[in-house]
């Protein structure tokens, strides 16, 4: 039996935070290498193990994957979280462009100048609801359906739901305005392989603080 995938990245979010939403919505444990150091960055490029130099680097299925959507892509094929046929994964790959856009800008104000924090949180704000937020409400409302492609569970909705969660940890009532995307954040929630990540213990990271950002920078630079 092959053994569980293993996560290296620094102790915090970042570009690894959605890998572990993804392994948590497909039921797999995973298991965590941080790299808290220079040091252990270096280990592993001298081992050979990143093959641009970068992480985050996942192993699974015999293979040191890096590069964030590579293995997004292949995590949502392997576990059934990629639609049905074509025209569905573009849809998928379309939403989770998005979110990841979305994701991006929250994930880098922490290792911004603390004297931009305002801008950059209005900024956030303005475009998930200006921008993105009304596009995934009216995917909602145009279908009918529960989940944004096919009617069944993919790597869209996990990301969504990620991102809207994020969003909210800036401003609480985000979703004030968008009461199918609220509906949808309930839904998600509650299904048992990501309420189980939703809860203190699993492999979920808390949003990135100054500390942690000095850590990673330290790590990484």
């Amino acid at each position: 039996m092959a053994g569980k995938p293993k996560l290296h990245y620094f102790n915090g979010r970042g570009r690894m935070e959605t890998i572990r939403w993804m392994f948590a919505a497909a039921g797999v444990e995973a298991e965590e290498q941080h790299i808290s150091s220079k040091a252990d960055l270096e280990k592993l490029r001298q081992d050979g193990f990143l093959l641009f130099q970068q992480v985050p680097m996942v192993e699974i299925d015999g293979m040191k994957m890096v590069q964030s959507r590579a293995i997004l892509n292949y995590i949502a094929a392997k576990y059934n979280l990629y639609g049905k046929d074509l025209k569905e994964r573009a849809l998928i790959d379309m939403y989770c462009e998005a979110t990841m856009d979305l994701n991006e800008l929250i994930m880098m104000v922490p290792f911004k100048p603390a004297d931009t924090r305002e801008k950059d949180e209005a900024l956030i704000i303005e475009r998930s609801s200006t921008r993105y937020f009304p596009v995934f409400e009216k995917v909602l409302k145009n279908h009918g359906q529960n989940y944004l492609v096919g009617n069944t569970l993919s790597r869209a909705d996990v990301q969504l739901l990620e991102t809207i969660l994020m969003v909210e940890e800036v401003k609480a009532d985000s979703l004030s305005k968008f009461p199918l995307l609220k509906a949808f954040k309930e839904r998600m929630s509650n299904i048992p392989t990501i309420k189980k990540f939703l809860q203190p213990g699993s492999l979920r990271k808390p949003p990135t603080d100054a500390k942690t950002a000095a850590e990673a920078i330290k790590a990484f630079h």
